[in-house]
């Protein structure tokens, strides 16, 4: 873990957003010139002294145990997210041995593409990897989101689109907060797959093209979008709301559908239905979910 600097930022950004009361812990010292806990601070809640916290956030202690780790954690108070992507940042990184998932994107089963097919008149359905790379999309989906059929190979991604993608301030309501959410999730996944080529060059576009891109990626915020709700402004149908969940294909490890649904009963659901109906595949080719980049 030598110069390790991601680790560092991460634990300085955990430290800087908790104020002495929010931890637990009454310390005095009157004016502070850093937001947040001191080192000292966090070194007293995690049971260890300042010097090694010290340099265990500038990544220069080699070796870090579990229970430090964990100590860590609690002091600075992360979420199991956080958690995970702490741990991850610590763990040794040998010169030359890549832990990221291969470059080509894989395809589909064939299972998944007739379980879209089954979703198509009920809920929009998007199958994506740890990049966001669209593997496939229902046709609803396609419909309410965008076409990714007709995107280049290498734009078929779903934080892509957010971030670059004119159409998509128009289409969430909530642009820059869903935006940031999926900068969260990039930035969790560059933690799991620091050495993803595809990935490091997705986040160098978005740096550079997105203004507000920089300071929410310094800002280390994690997020696994496993759920949570968006509202649109669909060109077609007008306003909807919408909740997602983010679920895991146990056989495709780095593969997860995301499901969105519509409260029961509500206008959303009547725009839905709507949209569906106004946008049904004529054929099968029409209705075949998109396929994956090869990278």
């Amino acid at each position: 873990m030598n110069d390790n600097g991601e680790l560092g930022d991460f634990l300085r950004s955990r430290r800087a957003r908790l104020r002495p009361e929010d931890a637990g812990a009454a310390f005095s010292g009157g004016a502070r010139r850093v937001p947040g806990l001191r080192r000292e601070e966090v070194a007293h809640l995690a049971g260890m002294s300042t010097d090694y916290y010290a340099r265990l956030e500038q990544g220069r202690h080699p070796h870090v145990s579990e229970t430090v780790l964990e100590a860590v954690a609690r002091a600075l108070r992360l979420d199991d997210t956080e958690r995970g992507y702490l741990f991850e940042l610590a763990r040794p990184r040998t010169p030359g041995r890549h832990r990221s998932s291969p470059a080509r994107a894989p395809r589909m089963r064939q299972p998944i593409h007739q379980m879209l097919d089954v979703l198509n008149d009920v809920s929009p359905a998007v199958v994506i990897n740890h990049r966001s790379d669209v593997l496939g999309a229902n046709h609803l989906a396609k419909q309410l989101i965008t076409d990714f059929d007709a995107l280049p190979h290498r734009d078929r991604n779903l934080a892509r689109f957010v971030l670059l993608h004119p159409a998509a301030r128009d289409l969430y309501q909530d642009w820059d907060r869903v935006a940031e959410t999926f900068v969260a999730s990039l930035r969790l996944a560059s933690g799991r797959h620091p050495d993803d080529r595809l990935l490091n060059e997705l986040v160098g576009e978005l740096s550079i093209k997105v203004p507000e891109f920089p300071t929410w990626w310094a800002g280390h915020r994690v997020d696994q979008c496993a759920h949570g709700t968006q509202r649109l402004v669909h060109p077609v149908v007008g306003e909807l709301t919408l909740s997602y969940e983010t679920l895991a294909l146990p056989a495709d490890p780095d593969q997860s559908i995301v499901l969105y649904t519509t409260e029961p009963g509500s206008a959303s659901a009547e725009t839905l239905r709507l949209l569906a109906s106004w946008t049904t595949p004529t054929n099968t080719h029409e209705a075949a979910p998109s396929q994956a980049p090869h990278g």
